[in-house]
């Protein structure tokens, strides 16, 4: 299908899944009727379809692959075709739920978080995670062959890209090298051989320690957030730091600016 080809030219991987699967299901759902014929109504029904159960954000992203799908024809075919997506009633009930107000860790809690972990193993895994931004599932799939000085090579991830870079602080680097070469870790083997459910563990046990409740993206988080009030680019923050494809993405990590912290950094820029 040419609009397939079309979005392999410029989307990851997990977005061709997703228009696949969309695409598979429009076939299945409208069969022979011809696109220009398709209604508001019946596109309704079509996304009520195969939307039921699911999460709000699922439910929109489907709206906007399907209305992407639609924009494609209609360019294709001229402006007489009304996109069917391109309607109020369809926008409200596919659009975003109200956005999640993350808790913003602060710098000095974090750490004296990690300064009180003593096993080394765990200290680092936490500072992969608050100081490089990385997933837990990405520090737990490291080996020593992904290691290169400062730079930890993320392979399969889940951007959908062949492989990403991971930028960690330099003692960081180093103490990560020196537990890998002590420890006789190696080349192909796991550096944290240890399951998705001991790791969220261990970080819960780490916030416990100065009395939060901490999941693993908090720290994924707080590597931006921390950057972000340092004065670090947006740009740099969402490509470099949480290797997003999308800056909105970026922009729902960094949470909500306080009165204070405005007018803090107002008086920073301006004196």
């Amino acid at each position: 299908m040419l609009f397939f080809n079309y979005q392999t030219a410029i989307y990851s991987k997990s977005t061709l899944r997703n228009y696949k699967s969309l695409l598979a299901n429009f076939i299945n759902h409208f069969g022979n009727i011809e696109i220009i014929a398709i209604t508001t109504d019946e596109v309704l029904a079509f996304l009520n379809k195969i939307t039921e159960g699911t999460k709000q954000s699922t439910k929109r992203l489907r709206y906007s692959l399907l209305s992407a799908f639609f924009n494609f024809f209609k360019n294709s075919v001229g402006p007489q075709f009304q996109n069917p997506c391109d309607n109020p009633i369809l926008r409200k009930l596919f659009r975003h739920g109200k956005p999640i107000q993350w808790q913003i860790l602060e710098k000095d809690v974090v750490d004296e978080m990690i300064f009180r972990t003593q096993n080394l193993r765990n200290r680092l895994m936490l500072e992969l995670m608050a100081r490089g931004g990385m997933r837990i599932g990405e520090v737990l799939k490291i080996m020593p062959q992904d290691l290169n000085d400062r730079k930890i090579i993320i392979r399969d991830p889940k951007s959908g890209r062949d492989q990403e870079i991971v930028f960690v602080p330099l003692k960081l680097a180093a103490r990560l090298k020196g537990y890998v070469q002590n420890n006789g870790i190696e080349n192909d083997q796991l550096i944290f051989p240890i399951s998705y459910p001991a790791a969220r563990m261990i970080v819960k046990k780490a916030g416990d320690l100065v009395g939060i409740d901490l999941c693993p993206h908090d720290l994924r988080r707080h590597a931006a957030t921390y950057a972000s009030r340092s004065g670090t680019p947006l740009e740099i923050v969402s490509k470099v730091i949480l290797r997003h494809s999308n800056l909105a993405t970026t922009q729902l990590y960094l949470g909500k600016v306080s009165d204070l912290e405005s007018m803090r950094w107002i008086d920073t820029l301006h004196g």
